[in-house]
């Protein structure tokens, strides 16, 4: 059987992770747009912010005002209403207690079905994905997700404070090594919504029409590799079922 099934595992909640504004919009808005127009509740959780990007000089003293401003619009392009900031310096993002706390925080008060985050392997094929700080959001997400989500005695003063533990299903990641790919979405028909969100990103993009072109040809390329059809659009993740029926803690 496959990692995941949409007819046997209904997804009624996610929780998106990006370690940058604009990250989830690259990785994963085909899909989030999919599923809120299907009635999925998704929510936004973007971990640093973003305050080492963009190109213009003159943008220093607000970039911050405008990255959360440009993922705020790019997220309700694709239907999601929840935009958590978690405020951590960009290029400096790493899986401590402290953002792991977050982190947890967060997951706990939205009690998702699925947690979708950045993959933490290095991809040698194009090392561009594999920014520090995406990979740190991968191994922070995962550590989070196992075992401080589901442990009340893992940051006590959550549970305390009526944020419960709870065992999570699924985990979804994006940007991952070819190799680890198990699952693709289908977004040929959410593809302009797609681009609708990147395109809410000026700061970001000098040659959108040049950004938009490679969106769309490796989009292409992962419907291809995944069997979908060579006119269909894709975008691809490495699922992994954290808790199972038959799953026990620690083995």
């Amino acid at each position: 059987m496959p990692a995941f099934d949409p007819a046997r595992d209904p997804v009624r909640r996610v929780l998106c992770f990006g370690a940058h504004p604009d990250d989830l919009d690259f990785g994963a808005s085909g899909t989030v747009a999919a599923w809120t127009r299907a009635g999925v509740e998704v929510q936004y959780c973007i971990m640093t912010d973003g305050d080492a990007g963009g190109f213009d000089p003159a943008h220093r003293a607000e970039i911050v005002a405008m990255r959360h401003a440009e993922q705020r619009e790019a997220a309700r392009s694709v239907g999601v209403h929840d935009v958590h900031f978690l405020g951590e310096r960009d290029g400096y993002l790493e899986p401590s207690h402290e953002v792991l706390r977050k982190i947890v925080s967060v997951i706990r008060q939205v009690r998702p079905d699925v947690v979708l985050a950045m993959h933490p392997e290095r991809d040698w094929t194009r090392l561009q994905r594999s920014h520090p700080d995406h990979l740190a959001c991968g191994e922070a997400v995962t550590r989070a997700v196992y075992p401080a989500v589901e442990n009340p005695y893992a940051y006590p003063e959550l549970q305390e404070s009526g944020l419960e533990a709870f065992k999570l299903r699924w985990l979804w990641l994006y940007g991952a090594p070819e190799a680890r790919e198990n699952h693709a979405v289908d977004i040929t028909d959410t593809f302009d919504a797609k681009l609708q969100a990147l395109r809410a990103h000026l700061s970001q993009h000098p040659d959108v029409a040049k950004m938009e072109d490679f969106v769309r040809a490796n989009s292409a390329a992962l419907a291809t590799a995944h069997g979908l059809g060579q006119d269909r659009l894709a975008e691809a993740f490495h699922v992994v079922e954290v808790n199972a029926a038959d799953t026990i803690a620690g083995f």
